[in-house]
């Protein structure tokens, strides 16, 4: 029971350590893959007449990788696969050579390094293509009623070598002194990797959209054997390394800001939250008043309800209980004759200054609809698009205007919008030409035509690992890629194959969850209709419940889970002499007191909620719908900061619709909101009511909404420039058409020399004509 109250030592981060994320990539089902792999490699090396790759020269290693590279391309497909795997075992660190876990990453970021200098990057990829189209064809053919892990085992092999170089690329150790030749080697070295992987790959398609295109099939049934985990931790990190990391993100925010002419931004969600620690409310006012004026004949129930009450009091223990009812139990017993003697008066408690963590905003809209409100109160009508006019309103509301203004804040996504309706209005005049091509650019356009596709399987792969999720025969089996040929016959097999299908979901979570943050953040920095496009797809496949139905589950269980084995993680599994695996060292589990994973999705996925219902009315209303306040409140009982942040967020937007029975009878939940998340002058979210508010009227925000989506998709990408095709100018240059390629359908390709026949040699035409209209 002292779970819920006990404090999560927790720092949030892009992603877990280096060391970590390497182990979560393998099951422990493919343990005995590593002992295959270094026969492998100890083989091929032999025949070129090689022997330890630690001892060997440069041009004995470029040469050996060389010919490794050269078979690849080879029909056989016992020589390829068995090069593939000698390669994986010299990115993983060659850990039959090495006697320690820093040994092991030197000797894998020297191979990235030479992978990368020989351009195995392209091969790779073009393998992995292949390997897709070849297994899915022959599972197809064999049509195998249970797919195992063997089924997968080439698509694995590729897609750990590019997870190995992408996550060890992004942990590249770039010192200070950038002038340092082995520094800029390594910069050098990140920039290209970081631009190779976001271009197309001999003419088709980036990395990226393959992995999509994988999760969707494997989604639709078409491809059941793809590894899932390895996929979308692969374009996860992927992701990661060509957009950037989150933290990384807020200087950029800062440097896009700075370009449009606003200011930047004077705190950050990292540096506030690390200063906020999970304490007690602050006093009330009541209580203040209570501690400096004593009500005489005060009864000692209301001395006990002043106690608990004070500052000192647990923040989580009260958030434990739903109501604060259970305060006035003890208070029944007592009477006036059992009061004793009144106290003499105290001295007057000094109250520390205390201050709240976030600078309040204030949005253009809100400043507009204070002074409409106030002109029609005191002066009978409105002023349109006149902030600075105050003639007729009392000094207060003077008052009032500067306070708002002094904390007014406008985003970046009130620019975008506002220069997306001065093309709609003007599009011959105010043309939009400047779009610049960056990562999350070039990534939206190659995900745009099949985008909805993709964040629908991503939703689907999310309740599939959810743990509150009950398996169906309908629901797709996310277990391929770690369920053995044969399944266990022993207690101890099973129990390992238990926690490694409990540690397998968890990881796909996260990897969801990462994925999704990432493209929401850097798709709304770079413009705000790319990030609707995508949240709206999201909402329409019931994200919202999904990740609602994800936290009503015993959270403070899953975030304190023990689904791993440390004796079988990579590195460990392979360095040294194995201990015997037992049933004790199975159940002892991790020796950390929290699952990093875990915690890590969790307040992904409670970010991701805010970000798709924050001031959007119909979304908020989906959350009282699907009665979120109470799930989400249970969830406090995590003690973190950012965590309950998030919560907190959440249950502020919808306490207007809640009711004021429910905001009485959740005071402290009241006080925490006060006390931590943001305040938007003006905002009524502490004793407004909106009981009656019409879902017809959210429903017009949405249409409104995407059909401004609709345009802008259509004007940038779809009409192919700036401007719409009805306001382009007229090409009337005879090259400039003749030099036009004209996409050609198959049939006509079929059929052109019966074309040229009828239309062309088979009549008489006069160009001069042709050419005078």
């Amino acid at each position: 029971m002292m779970a819920d109250v006990e404090k999560v030592e927790f720092t949030y981060d892009d992603a877990d350590r280096h060391e970590y994320e390497l182990a979560e990539l393998y099951s422990y089902t493919e343990e005995p893959e590593f002992g295959v792999n270094q026969v492998c490699y100890e083989e091929l090396a032999k025949s070129h007449g090689l022997e330890k790759w630690t001892t060997m020269s440069r041009e004995e290693q470029l040469r050996f990788v060389v010919s490794l590279q050269d078979d690849l391309e080879v029909t056989e497909r016992e020589r390829r696969t068995k090069a593939v795997q000698a390669l994986l075992y010299l990115v993983q660190g060659v850990y039959g050579e090495c006697n320690s876990q820093q040994h092991m990453q030197e000797v894998s970021r020297g191979a990235v390094l030479l992978y990368l200098e020989l351009g195995l990057y392209s091969s790779l990829v073009q393998l992995l293509a292949m390997e897709v189209e070849n297994s899915t064809s022959a599972l197809l053919a064999l049509r195998k009623p249970a797919v195992s892990i063997s089924d997968s085992q080439e698509l694995r092999y590729i897609i750990n070598i590019l997870y190995i170089m992408v996550e060890t690329v992004r942990h590249f150790d770039i010192g200070p002194d950038e002038s340092d030749p082995a520094t800029q080697e390594l910069i050098e070295a990140r920039d290209n990797f970081k631009e190779e992987l976001v271009q197309p790959v001999f003419g088709e398609e980036p990395l990226s959209v393959l992995l999509f295109t994988m999760v969707t099939r494997f989604c639709s049934g078409s491809a059941p054997h793809y590894p899932m985990k390895k996929v979308l931790l692969l374009l996860w990190k992927l992701v990661l390394l060509t957009l950037g990391g989150l933290k990384g993100l807020e200087a950029k925010k800062n440097e896009v800001r700075e370009e449009h002419g606003l200011p930047p931004l004077s705190e950050d969600i990292y540096s506030v939250c690390e200063t906020m620690r999970p304490a007690s409310p602050p006093a009330s006012a009541a209580d203040l008043i209570e501690h400096q004026v004593p009500r005489r004949g005060m009864r000692a129930g209301k001395r006990s309800l002043v106690k608990q009450s004070s500052l000192d009091d647990s923040f989580e223990a009260s958030l434990s209980r739903d109501e604060d009812d259970d305060l006035m139990d003890g208070l029944k017993s007592n009477s006036d004759e059992d009061s004793p003697p009144t106290p003499p008066r105290p001295a007057t408690p000094t109250v520390p200054h205390r201050t709240l963590p976030w600078k309040p905003k204030v949005r253009q809209k809100d400043l507009e609809n204070f002074l409409d409100h106030t002109r029609q109160k005191f002066v009978g009508f409105e002023v349109k698009n006149d902030h600075n006019s105050l003639a007729g309103l009392p000094q207060p509301i003077h008052e009032g205007v500067k306070v708002l203004k002094q904390h007014l804040y406008m985003s970046l996504s009130e620019v975008q919008i506002k220069r997306e309706e001065e093309i709609a209005r003007n599009p011959l005049s105010k043309p939009e030409t400047d779009v610049e091509s960056t990562p999350a650019e070039r990534l939206y356009h190659a995900m745009l035509s099949n985008l909805p596709q993709y964040m629908i399987a991503l939703l689907k792969l999310l309740l599939a690992a959810a743990p509150t999720s009950k398996a169906k025969t309908e629901s797709i089996n996310i277990l391929s890629d770690v369920l053995p040929d044969e399944m266990p016959t022993t207690v101890l097999m099973s129990m390992k194959l238990g926690i490694d299908v409990n540690r397998h979901k968890e990881i796909i979570v996260k990897a969801i969850s990462g994925l999704l943050l990432l493209l929401l953040k850097h798709f709304k920095l770079n413009h705000v209709y790319q990030f609707e496009f995508t949240s709206q797809h999201l909402v329409f496949a019931n994200c919202i419940p999904l990740v609602l139905k994800f936290f009503n589950q015993d959270i403070v269980a899953y975030v304190n889970a023990k689904n791993s084995i440390p004796a079988l993680d990579f590195p460990e599994n392979v360095l040294g002499d194995q201990p015997e695996l037992t049933a004790e060292n199975i159940e002892s589990g991790d020796s950390q007191p929290h699952c990093w994973r875990n915690i890590f999705s969790c307040i992904n996925l409670l970010r991701i909620l805010n970000k798709l219902t924050k001031w959007k009315h119909s979304r908020t209303m989906m959350l009282v719908v699907f009665k979120s306040a109470p799930i989400l409140k249970r969830a406090l009982k995590v003690r973190h900061p950012m965590m309950q942040l998030y919560i907190l967020k959440l249950l502020k937007m919808q306490t207007k619709y809640l009711g004021r029975q429910w905001r009485k009878s959740n005071m402290k939940t009241m006080s925490a909101i006060y006390q931590k998340v943001r305040h938007r002058l003006g905002d009524d979210w502490a004793y407004g009511n909106d009981m009656d508010a019409r879902p017809w009227d959210f429903q017009a925000e949405e249409c409104a909404l995407r059909a401004c989506v609709d345009r802008f998709n259509n004007r940038r990408y779809v009409s192919g420039g700036g401007t719409e095709s009805d306001f382009r100018p007229v090409d009337n240059n005879i090259l400039s058409l003749l030099g036009q390629s004209m996409p050609l359908s198959p049939e006509f390709k079929i059929n052109y020399e019966r074309w040229l026949d009828m239309e062309v040699y088979g009549r008489q035409i006069d160009w001069d004509q042709v050419m005078l209209r």
